[in-house]
């Protein structure tokens, strides 16, 4: 947490990861621990609670499991104000099935109904928390045929619109609209758009804001006018020799220079700034991790040394300069 403060981060989010059976009592105690620390340090927790798809809350039971588990954790964690609900509901890693037997986008249904029941009783908990919504990830296939099932956040807005309209519903489903923003790989900047794709990076952001148009406007929940939060966003950058004691295995997908890295970091806080529903641009990690099969996404290396973009993200500009 000092080192999110030093690097100039506004908060951290938290995991939860809520399985059948969990208990609120068994996973608070390092949640806890992690609040205090963000408390210490002037930055704000935020918390994600989500599943892996082998616990797909997918019928009422539970559904009813996971909304009481996170107002469970919210109410004992008074001081997060801001809870994520799912994690890449788009990709059959979090959510099973992604679709339904006529090739139907059964995520999306899914996902709504989950997301409508966690919003009210977080709500009824307390009204003043702030419930996003989303978690899409940037990419997904959108073939119900392949062995890999995924749906691309184009078709899962879409779907996700769909399925709120037909289920009647006339309230919110998420006061924030979170997607994640990863590049293709390491190497691609953020001010790569992606125009005739379905994918969706940060230089997106009108796509983005079309998209929720068409899928929310008009209902009780705001589409173009939602608060976009940039929920993920990490470029992988190669260990140093010095610093390769921290770490362990090998690497597994193209990296960068931390220069880059830096520099990639810089402009994706540049360009979020000039885009005015998005609130908040997360990175994802503070520290890397230290198995390198893992993400190196973070400001710090594993030991805490920090790399270029500590600095970067800390001296970057948080209002529009264009």
């Amino acid at each position: 947490m000092k080192l999110a403060h030093d690097a100039g981060l506004g908060a951290v989010v938290l995991s939860a990861v809520w399985k059948h059976g969990a208990s609120v009592d068994e996973d608070l105690p390092p949640l806890r621990r992690a609040v205090r620390a963000a408390g210490a340090e002037g930055v704000e927790p935020m918390l994600a609670v989500y599943q892996l798809s082998s616990a797909t809350p997918d019928d009422d039971a539970s559904r009813a499991s996971f909304v009481s588990y996170a107002v469970g954790l919210a109410r004992a964690l008074p001081a997060v104000r801001t809870v994520i609900i799912g994690n890449e509901p788009n990709l059959n890693l979090f959510w099973q099935p992604q679709f339904d037997a006529n090739g139907g986008d059964a995520a999306s249904v899914g996902y709504e109904r989950l997301l409508a029941a966690a919003y009210d009783g977080l709500k009824a908990e307390d009204p003043k928390l702030t419930v996003v919504g989303g978690a899409v990830s940037p990419r997904g296939g959108d073939d119900p045929a392949s062995t890999r099932q995924t749906h691309s956040p184009t078709r899962f807005i879409a779907d996700l619109g769909a399925a709120y309209r037909a289920s009647g519903r006339t309230r919110p489903l998420m006061d924030m609209f979170s997607i994640h923003v990863y590049g293709e790989s390491a190497r691609i900047p953020p001010t790569l758009a992606h125009p005739n794709t379905t994918s969706v990076g940060i230089a997106d952001y009108s796509k983005l804001v079309g998209m929720l148009s068409q899928a929310f406007d008009g209902t009780a929940q705001a589409g173009s006018k939602v608060p976009i939060v940039y929920g993920e966003y990490g470029v992988e950058t190669a260990v140093p020799a010095p610093r390769a004691g921290a770490y362990s295995g090998t690497e597994v997908v193209p990296t960068v220079d931390a220069q880059t890295q830096a520099r990639y970091y810089r402009q994706a806080i540049e360009l979020a700034a000039c885009q005015p529903t998005v609130r908040m641009l997360l990175f994802f990690h503070v520290l890397d991790e230290p198995q390198l099969a893992g993400l190196q996404s973070g400001l710090y290396y594993a030991d805490g040394t920090p790399k270029a973009s500590a600095e970067a993200v800390r001296q970057a500009p948080l209002t529009c300069r264009s």
